[in-house]
């Protein structure tokens, strides 16, 4: 059985295979950059929507929602209704 040490070396990967896993690796990483591009992107517009005078934590519960299939969302919130009458809060 090969030794978990013996994937630390270069020698066991062909040159093709090492060509291959580096272009991967860089792939993950630009897009790791992308991401958080776009999160600072995303930030920003929650910090302007803020500044317009928005509830950003309502903001985000509505892109959450509209995210959800409709027909599921009408469900969870059929279910949420009776659990919050069963408990009296509606």
């Amino acid at each position: 059985m090969a030794d978990d040490a013996s994937f630390a070396n270069p020698d066991v990967l062909t040159a093709a295979a090492q060509g291959r896993l580096r272009t991967i690796i860089e792939r993950i990483e630009r897009l790791e950059e992308d991401k958080a591009a776009i999160a600072t992107d995303i930030k920003e517009v929650f910090a302007e929507a803020k500044g317009e005078g928005y509830d950003v934590k309502v903001l985000r519960k509505v892109v959450r929602i509209r995210k959800q299939d409709k027909a599921k969302r009408l469900e969870e919130e059929a279910i949420l209704d009776l659990y919050l009458s069963a408990i009296g809060e509606i």
